[in-house]
């Protein structure tokens, strides 16, 4: 990659590693609905006026209604989730259950009608995946901490499922745009629960820097740039920074909040990377057979984030 790209690819590595830290400090100060409005409204009111600019907007009424799922299994509900769970568990956790996301979306992409059959490295992939998850989620779920486990891996199958949705349905929309109506949508239904939950005094300086930060960078900045990556360096290498993520959360965790970095942690995080690589990994065609035809999706300039939306917590 070009010196522009490597630039690009590491902000970017960063910036979808830190939500995780940040939704941990917020939690302090605001309630969860209070967390995902901000993020969802500051993230909206930065990014329309671009959309608009871009006139990006009249194209996606047509497909209003398929937005509106997206929206509600991409951001409204997982942004919840994920909000909630982290009042109990560590944001280096946190991180690490979410990274399955490429496991569940194997799975899921397969359980949906995917064509692409699951080889024996994709298989193994799977297994060992969910042999991290255990490695770090059974602990939790003995000592009573299973609900916020579920919420996590809710999130994580949240993830999963909105760019199957997007790569179906929405495909051809430009992806600022439905990244922009999204916020806004979900912004909207969260903002009767945020006015209910206001904190009774302002909460101190380090929450609202979490807030701001958490929605001006790591949601609608992050957007604008990994845009840049793509047209830069590509989809494919952009999509490397899947697994970088992780390790930036884990990292954040340990030497900002002072989280442990246990065994566990460091097993898990290999397997669950690992098998992440093998059960998305592509089956490679005999030497000299002919490729098959099929219907390939529209190309367009920018894909959709949905496409990539494992990467945030976000995202």
């Amino acid at each position: 990659m070009s010196r522009r790209g490597w630039m690009l690819f590491a902000a970017m590595s960063v910036i979808w590693g830190i939500p995780y830290l940040l939704i941990k400090v917020a939690d302090e100060g605001v309630s969860v609905p209070v967390l995902v409005f901000a993020r969802t409204s500051v993230g909206a009111a930065l990014l329309l006026p671009i959309a608009l600019r871009r006139r990006e907007l009249r194209v996606l009424l047509p497909r209003w209604r398929w937005l509106v799922v997206f929206a509600l299994i991409e951001i409204v509900g997982p942004w919840l989730l994920l909000s909630n769970a982290e009042r109990r568990l560590s944001s280096s956790m946190s991180g690490l259950l979410v990274a399955a996301v490429p496991i569940i979306g194997a799975v899921l992409a397969r359980l949906t009608g995917d064509a692409e059959r699951l080889t024996v490295i994709r298989w193994a992939g799977l297994l060992i995946g969910l042999a991290g998850v255990a490695l770090l989620a059974g602990p939790q779920v003995g000592s009573g901490g299973g609900w916020p486990v579920t919420e996590v891996l809710l999130t994580a199958t949240g993830y999963a499922a909105g760019p199957l949705i997007a790569s179906r349905k929405l495909s051809d929309l430009p992806g600022l745009g439905m990244t922009a109506v999204c916020l806004g949508f979900s912004a909207i239904l969260y903002a009767p629960l945020a006015a209910f939950t206001l904190p009774h005094a302002v909460p101190p300086a380090r929450v609202i820097a979490s807030l701001a930060v958490l929605a001006a960078v790591c949601t609608a900045g992050a957007f604008v740039l990994f845009f840049m990556l793509i047209a830069e360096a590509g989809p494919a290498r952009a999509t490397v920074i899947t697994y970088v993520n992780p390790a930036v959360a884990v990292a954040l965790g340990v030497s900002v909040l002072g989280e442990p970095l246990t065994g566990a942690i460091v097993g898990s995080f290999v397997l669950i990377l690992s098998g992440s690589v093998l059960a998305t990994r592509k089956a490679r065609r005999p030497a000299g057979s002919a490729p098959e035809l099929q219907a390939q999706p529209t190309p367009v300039p920018c894909p959709s984030p949905a496409d990539v939306s494992k990467m945030q917590d976000g995202a």
